[in-house]
């Protein structure tokens, strides 16, 4: 990523799904931030699941859009108010799921920020669970 610094990313979570689950992350990244245009950037570990998986999200106006490469595959698209088909491919098998974002909150800087997602996946329009997602990058050594 052009002009990107390196970040501490703090990820928050919870899926409920009839019984809540919360989970949370920190990890080391890139971030890279212009007007209209962030890109952050990690690499997802045990812990996720996704160990030697590469996760992008760029927010732009229009909306967020996170894409997953390595051992998982996708590319999620959350945008407000609509809802978003995409293929979900593991090594142990592929699903198409829907997003349903509710709601998105983005506070950004040059520095860092916060994002907020509320939103709903379902398989063939039945509910699998609803999420809301908290991420906090702060540059490192701040």
């Amino acid at each position: 990523m052009e002009n990107a610094i390196d970040v501490i990313i703090s990820i928050s979570g919870l899926q409920d799904a009839g019984t809540p689950d919360n989970i949370e992350f920190v990890t080391c990244g890139k971030y890279s931030y212009e007007k209209n245009f962030i890109r952050i950037s990690y690499m997802e570990s045990e812990l996720t699941g996704l160990e030697g998986t590469q996760t992008t999200i760029t927010i732009t106006p229009e909306g967020v859009f996170l894409t997953r490469e390595g051992t998982m595959t996708t590319c999620m698209n959350f945008i407000e108010g609509q809802r978003d088909s995409f293929l979900y491919d593991t090594p142990f098998g592929s699903a198409t799921m829907t997003i349903d974002t509710n709601r998105i909150r983005t506070v950004f800087s040059p520095r860092g920020g916060v994002m907020e997602i509320d939103y709903v996946i379902d398989i063939d329009h039945s509910l699998v669970n609803r999420n809301k997602f908290r991420l906090n990058v702060r540059e490192q050594g701040k």
